[in-house]
């Protein structure tokens, strides 16, 4: 039963990691940005339930949509702050080194109001674990929350892209910004929206992950958003169901390279997995490749 238990613990890992990716690929794909503040945008969300709940003295609930909230806020001033100013920049490091400097800026700004000190988090999860198997299989109620979200996040994003009209328009955008705007969509609105559900989606992911992993710092989010980043890629970054497979098979990977290889190791398996992905299929797994016209 421990390799069945090894292999539920990966997939709720990986559903941290695919929702997190979900946030990287919209902005990726839509406004063809690497938002590396994504990551602390989690911590953004741990913390904002943490003093929700016990600062404020909040029921889960609120803690929760108050945590979205703001983290949807905090997306949409990081976007129109930082990034909106410098997308038409020559060179697109600049965006880069200012979502490094964005990313800096939230963790020292954390540091600042709660410390350094690990914060123990309280998990948002009312019910225990189920036991299967005659209780040699043990499933915590973490375990099936973050799975069964992972999941109705994916299809409701694929819904609301396929189906609906602010959907239509990021993927207009997502082809052609200049040609979008020409048919009469507001470009910034659209790019607005896909940094507020990338932010929306990290807040969840930073509840669910601290609900597993009951701690919480400053760097909580660093991390995990490097390697949602990896499984993003891994997928074919831009592409919805690529950061779902993408995030549950680098759970996978790295459950069981703890489990039977070295909990030390585990980190170097899943970069050097991701190296002979991209070695083989440099696009991810369901990346396409985008012929330039010269």
């Amino acid at each position: 039963m421990s390799f069945l238990s090894y292999l539920i613990n990966g997939v709720s890992l990986g559903s941290v990691y695919a929702i997190i990716a979900l946030g990287y690929t919209m902005v990726y794909g839509i406004a063809k940005m690497l938002n590396f503040a994504h990551g602390d945008v989690i911590m953004v969300g741990g913390f904002a339930v943490f003093v929700s709940v016990h600062g404020m003295g909040l029921p889960t609930g609120a803690a929760i949509v108050l945590s979205i909230v703001i983290c949807t806020a905090l997306g949409i001033l990081i976007e129109g702050i930082a990034y909106r100013p410098l997308r038409n920049a020559a060179s697109p490091l600049a965006v880069l080194i200012t979502a490094i400097g964005v990313s800096y800026l939230l963790q020292n700004l954390a540091l600042i109001l709660f410390g350094a000190n690990t914060k123990s988090f309280t998990s948002v999860v009312g019910f225990g674990p189920f036991k299967l198997a005659g209780g040699s299989l043990v499933i915590t109620g973490e375990t099936v929350v973050t799975i069964t979200a992972c999941i109705l996040i994916m299809v409701c994003l694929m819904l609301f892209i396929n189906k609906t009209k602010t959907g239509q328009a990021m993927l207009a955008v997502s082809e052609d910004k200049g040609a979008a705007q020409l048919m009469g969509i507001d470009v910034n609105r659209t790019i607005s929206i896909t940094f507020a559900i990338g932010s929306a989606l990290a807040a969840i992911a930073g509840v669910l992950l601290c609900s597993a992993y009951p701690s919480l710092t400053p760097y909580t989010g660093a991390m995990p958003g490097i390697k949602a980043f990896v499984a993003a890629v891994f997928g074919g970054i831009g592409s919805i169901p690529g950061a779902f497979i993408g995030g549950i098979l680098l759970g996978v990977i790295e459950i069981f390279g703890k489990a039977y290889i070295s909990s030390q190791m585990a980190d170097a398996i899943v970069f050097g997995v991701l190296v002979v992905v991209l070695l083989v299929k440099p696009t991810g797994i369901l990346g396409k490749n985008i012929q330039e016209k010269v």
